[in-house]
């Protein structure tokens, strides 16, 4: 068994964080292998191979949930690059990364008498309206909620990386309240093309901030306590929303704390010359896993 290591990514002031086992040396290992260190953890996993000369990347990322390989995991990279980082692997501040959903920049802002903040890359968004609008009341009932409960606001399908079903909750009380049906959002995400629910909320009192959770379609768990895929699309999909403005400024998005796993995620715009995105920044702070052994069962 190669070493893993397990890293808690997005971390807030309370805590939280969602666990990212990790293998930093994953030559020799099969997907077959990687499937099964996910599902022994039961978290969405991080596998680092060399990236080969022909790629022009630092590393190759490699990322598995308990149930199958995915395309992108944006915390599980971001953690990757902290222990690299940590562990003194790193040549510079700023890497490459070769994935299989594309290649990825991530920088290392390290001040002195601070924690490491770790960024990555990820393209514009692509914001399309449900190709299904009459599936909204299914969509509702499949997270728990009533209609009462949802923002007078359509359902979107958002992508930086992999696509997510954007559904605004009215508060956070509404938000906390939903219940996952793992089978019936499977179906619903698999009609619509998604792979995963995020619903989402403005937080109170506070400019450009708000709070999520993410419903995932197929993972292995229920849901997830930070996903730095996720928040971006929502990133964009506020601006289609009209709910926030094109700035610089970071959006701050709070996921997790109906786990009890309150989480931080940073995600800022990166803007050309006449303020519009041409990509972002999606960013948060780690720290290693109080308990680094398997826990044989899925989170969530």
């Amino acid at each position: 068994m190669k070493d893993v290591r397990v890293v808690e990514v997005f971390k807030s002031s309370q805590g939280g964080g969602n666990p990212a086992p990790i293998v930093i040396d994953a030559e020799g290992l099969d997907a077959e292998q990687m499937t099964a260190i996910a599902r022994a953890y039961g978290h969405e996993s991080g596998f680092v191979f060399p990236a080969g000369e022909r790629t022009g990347s630092d590393y190759q990322f490699r990322f598995f949930v308990p149930l199958h390989e995915m395309s992108m995991c944006g915390h599980a990279t971001i953690g990757t690059v902290w222990l690299l980082h940590t562990l003194g692997k790193l040549k510079n501040y700023q890497l490459s990364i070769n994935t299989i959903s594309g290649t990825v920049t991530a920088q290392v802002h390290d001040t002195a008498g601070e924690p490491p903040f770790i960024e990555i890359s990820q393209p514009v968004g692509v914001i399309e309206p449900l190709s299904k609008p009459e599936l909204r009341e299914q969509i509702i009932r499949a997270i728990g909620l009533d209609a009462e409960d949802i923002l007078d606001l359509p359902f979107l399908n958002a992508a930086t990386s992999r696509v997510k079903t954007l559904i605004p909750v009215k508060t956070p009380e509404r938000l906390d309240a939903a219940r996952p049906d793992s089978a019936r959002i499977e179906a619903l995400c698999e009609a619509l093309d998604s792979t995963g629910f995020y619903l989402f909320c403005p937080h109170p009192g506070a400019p450009r901030q708000f709070d999520s959770r993410q419903f995932p379609k197929a993972s292995g768990y229920p849901e997830d306590a930070a996903t730095g895929i996720a928040a971006t699309a929502l990133a964009f999909g506020l601006l289609n929303y009209g709910l926030i403005e094109s700035s610089t400024e970071p959006v701050l998005i709070h996921q997790g704390r109906a786990m009890g796993r309150p989480s931080d995620i940073y995600v800022r715009f990166d803007l050309d010359q006449t303020n519009t995105p041409r990509g972002c920044f999606v960013g948060g702070y780690s720290a290693f896993a109080d308990n680094q052994t398997p826990s044989g069962e899925a989170h969530g």
